[in-house]
């Protein structure tokens, strides 16, 4: 069985196919500046990189032409399109309807597009990228993924917000927490690791990039999670702030006669590491900042301590929900590719019996148990595979 799983941006598309029999990726891409001029594609198959500069006026002839590299004479992976058994689509938002992925009806696209207010960037991609392919892959199983869904097995006093009622009924405001699908496979891969049961762990899963989020998973369940009713709250990120005192929001937009638009685009694209340190989102800019001691390397500094400080809170915070902690996790660009960030952050646990060793915390990217033997805590590093996640879930239900 081999399934394509696609992740549809508003101008994008990520794409891989897997096979299911030994979950290889045959093929995986991105297309880029759909609907722009301009638009590419990066295609990687059979061990090759392959760049195409071919316009694609929408995601239906960009998915086109990604199908076309699947069969193509010289790199194809596959002999033809009948192969593929279903598609896998990540979608951010399912609301409070879906616990668990489904397979796509009408019934669902009309619950997704409801969502669109939820996540005005993200839903309507997803709808794009699933229309796109019930019109070129016509009779092929289609099947959303919910990046929302593994957190609804979160209690009620833990995600509804202490405001009025009121508007939780009228308009669902309450932490839905997202990066489900990511924490969810890294919950169970790291069970794997250690040898235990998922369902016997407690477990604080650290999805760090450039969005980032923390989950306390309990017998394999996600109970609390720090992005909330949008992906905006949590801990700071790239350009993202995170949690504020809410009052900061009305304070700047009288002072600077802001627009909600206009403190939404400070708080989602000018905040975080990108607004403290004044230099950059990344936080490779700010540790070379501060190695070479130039002219920025206070302010970095005081960016990645407020960074670390606040996930090294959440990972206390979740110590609390889970009554205890066995596990504590790092996957995502920056908690997969850091050992600066990664010691920092457990610098501030040592109360809890957090202790890395090291050398294996200089890892990157790869599976390794990166605390000491005199850990009271394990910690590791578990490459996030949210594509195989997806992969999985579709062929479960394309079954």
């Amino acid at each position: 069985m081999k399934i394509l799983v696609l992740n549809s941006g508003s101008s994008s598309l990520k794409y891989q196919l897997i096979d299911m029999e030994n979950e290889q990726v045959l093929a995986k891409g991105n297309y880029e500046k759909i609907g722009m001029e301009g638009s590419f594609v990066t295609h990687k198959a059979n061990g090759e990189k392959y760049k195409y500069e071919r316009d694609a006026k929408n995601h239906e002839e960009a998915i086109s032409f990604v199908l076309e590299q699947f069969t193509d004479s010289e790199h194809g992976v596959i002999s033809s399109l009948d192969e593929i058994t279903a598609v896998g689509h990540r979608v951010v938002h399912g609301g409070e309807k879906f616990n668990q992925s489904v397979v796509i009806t009408d019934e669902v696209i009309d619950t997704i597009r409801e969502c669109i207010e939820l996540a005005p960037l993200h839903n309507p991609a997803a709808l794009t990228g699933i229309e796109a392919c019930q019109k070129v892959m016509p009779g092929k199983k289609n099947v959303a993924v919910f990046d929302t869904a593994f957190h609804q097995t979160i209690p009620e006093e833990r995600y509804i917000y202490p405001i009025p009622y009121e508007y939780y009924k009228k308009y669902g405001v309450r932490k839905y927490g997202f990066h489900g699908t990511s924490h969810r496979y890294v919950s169970n891969r790291v069970a794997e690791l250690v040898g235990k049961p998922v369902e016997n762990l407690k477990t604080i899963v650290c999805h760090l990039g450039q969005g980032a989020s923390l989950c306390a998973v309990l017998n394999g369940k996600s109970v609390d999670t720090s992005m909330g009713f949008t992906p905006l709250a949590g801990i700071a990120m790239g350009t993202r702030s995170g949690d504020l005192d809410p009052s900061i929001v009305t304070f700047l937009m009288k002072k600077e006669g802001l627009k909600p638009e206009e403190i939404e685009t400070i708080l989602n694209k000018k905040s975080g590491l990108l607004g403290i340190s004044e230099l950059s989102a990344d936080n490779r800019d700010l540790l070379a900042s501060m190695e070479n001691q130039d002219e920025n390397a206070k302010k970095c500094n005081i960016a990645m301590e407020t960074y670390t400080y606040i996930i090294a809170q959440y990972i206390a915070k979740y110590a609390v929900a889970l009554n205890g902690v066995d596990v504590i996790a790092f996957a995502g660009g920056v908690g997969e590719r850091g050992p600066d960030e990664r010691e920092m952050i457990c610098n501030h646990l040592a109360w809890m019996g957090v202790e890395l060793d090291a050398e294996a915390n200089k890892v990157k990217a790869e599976e390794q148990e990166i605390s000491s033997q005199n850990s009271k805590v394990k910690v590791w590093v578990v490459p996030t595979e949210e594509e195989l996640m997806i992969a999985r879930d579709t062929a479960k239900l394309a079954k």
